[in-house]
């Protein structure tokens, strides 16, 4: 489908309530015309977590002010919105479903088309949306659920070539933040405490590096970090700022490491079936940790491969990106009906094995 198009998309997956508008004009560039995101941290913070029913509250009540905004934003109403993006999934259930009841809301009211978008697709097609990136690229897709290399060949066809067997680094990160009495999210907090601290001091593992293949484990690296915690405790009675600030350097460092050895293999892989001009993308929430970021350029320098990573507030969770995601697909020909249901597992390569196991509601990852 060629022409001008303008979406609006939505985004309720976890505790970020977004939505946004992007225009493009056949092949040019995609233009944000209005990012809106309303952050839930302050509600969540009392529980160390978030909570999904509290979540699922809240985005029910800021979806319509947060399309408000972005349509003052961008200058625009509602008719002149040519069609409406949504995450069908993955994420939690009640958000999830609220995203997608407000944009049937919306689609059958306008009578424009509806389109569903996986999350994960979202973030491993935002370098496109940033950089215009051709396919394929591999994606480092890392956050605070999930945690994946992949191969992106189309704006719905992704090879999985590993991932996080247990914890994502977004979820350990958080994790350690609690452990350490720090304010969540915990991945900003975790590296202002890691440049302040020794990397050295504490001696972390590096899960999996001992086996072959891209997979990744960061559950035990938390346990360990639990441990070298407590005997501190039991030794000095408690923490010192400069022993939190150590913990957190040591932990940091292990994370760095493991995704740094399994880049480096997964671009061995990738390299092997692309030798002409490859780029190595990274997206997702993590993805803002600039020692994370700084050791993935240096991999992709060493292997003469583009770096490419968004700007940091289109890392974390907005609606631009699941805005452009319902482009690609809408230009492709792809549009949903009123029987979009919400989804709490979707996985983008559908033939790869589940990662983290499966249930009654299908594989996780």
């Amino acid at each position: 489908m060629t022409g001008t198009l303008t979406i609006l998309g939505l985004e309720s997956s976890c505790d970020d309530t977004a939505a946004a508008i992007i225009r493009q004009s056949g092949t040019d560039a995609p233009e944000i015309l209005a990012s809106v995101v309303h952050g839930q941290t302050e509600l969540h913070a009392p529980f160390g977590g978030v909570v999904p029913e509290i979540a699922a509250r809240a985005h029910a009540e800021k979806l319509d002010i947060c399309i408000e905004e972005a349509l003052a934003a961008s200058n625009l109403t509602l008719p002149e919105i040519d069609a409406i993006a949504v995450t069908a999934g993955p994420g939690l259930i009640g958000g999830v479903l609220s995203g997608v009841m407000c944009a049937k809301g919306l689609a059958t009211g306008l009578a424009i088309p509806l389109v569903g978008v996986n999350h994960l697709a979202g973030h491993a097609l935002t370098p496109r949306l940033t950089d215009q990136i051709t396919f394929p690229y591999l994606m480092l897709l890392v956050s605070g659920g999930h945690c994946q290399f992949l191969i992106a060949h189309g704006p719905e066809s992704f090879s999985r070539l590993g991932g996080t067997i247990d914890d994502a680094p977004g979820e350990a990160f958080d994790k350690t933040a609690r452990l350490l009495g720090l304010p969540q999210p915990g991945g900003p907090s975790v590296q202002a405490e890691a440049e302040k601290g020794d990397p050295k001091r504490f001696r972390f593992p590096r899960p999996l590096l001992d086996r072959p293949g891209c997979d990744m484990s960061f559950s035990g690296l938390k346990t360990a970090l639990l441990r070298a915690r407590d005997a501190v405790i039991a030794e000095k009675g408690g923490l010192t700022k400069q022993d939190r600030a150590d913990l957190c350097a040591g932990f940091q460092s292990a994370v760095v490491d493991v995704l740094a050895e399994k880049t480096r293999r997964a671009l061995e892989l990738y390299l092997a079936e692309n030798p002409g001009k490859p780029v190595l993308a990274v997206a997702g929430g993590v993805a803002a940790n600039t020692a994370i970021r700084a050791r993935l350029e240096t991999i992709c320098a060493e292997n003469v491969t583009t770096f490419t990573a968004p700007p940091l507030h289109l890392c974390t969770d907005n609606a631009a990106m699941i805005a452009y995601a319902g482009l690609e697909r809408f230009r492709a020909g792809a549009k949903d009906d009123m029987t979009l249901s919400a989804r709490p597992r979707w996985p983008l390569d559908k033939t790869a094995p589940a990662l983290l196991g499966s249930g009654k509601k299908g594989a996780k990852a």
